[in-house]
């Protein structure tokens, strides 16, 4: 009986713990932060951005002050490809803010990291994101602080400076309309 009780006590707090870290997963530059630059190379996407497939650029520098929106994901999941679908559409929609996006995808090795771009960009046809893998592959730049254990960070900017942060322990827990409603932070 008493086995029972502790492990009965033993998946109560695992559980629990379990739904407190999916809800306070902290990643990535925070609001009020400045946005450093850093380089990725450009994968796949957003054919008429200037930018060639293979190119090895800071696209936070080329957005330069403009509202932009930086996902950096290690997962392809659906609210992946809608999120990443929602900011496609955003993007024409606002050109006069000139508003930009762009998906890092980050992993274990640039070759997980290649196919999981390609399969984001196939999913959500996208013509206006572009897919990119960061030098700083495995979690993002490092003064971003990415979050490891995080499958999602979104982080929304401004004039350099980050005004919303979203992240996601698990990609299936990203709630993409909260995301979406936050462009208008951005595009003030």
């Amino acid at each position: 009986m008493k086995q029972l009780t502790m492990f009965t006590m033993a998946i109560v707090l695992f559980s629990g713990v379990s739904l407190l870290t999916a809800e306070e997963t902290k990643s990535g530059l925070q609001s009020g932060e400045h946005v450093g630059p850093f380089y990725v190379t450009k994968l796949c996407g957003a054919d008429e951005d200037g930018v060639t497939v293979g190119k090895n650029l800071c696209y936070r520098c080329k957005n330069g002050g403009r509202p932009q929106v930086m996902v950096f994901t290690r997962s392809s999941d659906e609210n992946v490809v809608k999120l990443v679908r929602q900011l496609d559409k955003a993007i024409p929609e606002n050109d006069s803010k000139q508003l930009r996006a762009f998906v890092n995808v980050l992993g274990e090795d640039k070759t997980a990291g290649k196919s999981t771009a390609k399969k984001l960009a196939t999913s959500s046809e996208a013509k206006n994101v572009p897919f990119v893998l960061p030098n700083e592959f495995e979690n993002g730049p490092a003064d971003y602080g990415i979050n490891p254990k995080a499958d999602v960070t979104i982080i929304m900017v401004d004039g350099g400076k980050v005004i919303a942060n979203h992240a996601a322990g698990s990609a299936k827990d990203l709630d993409v309309q909260a995301v979406v409603d936050d462009l208008s932070k951005i595009l003030n």
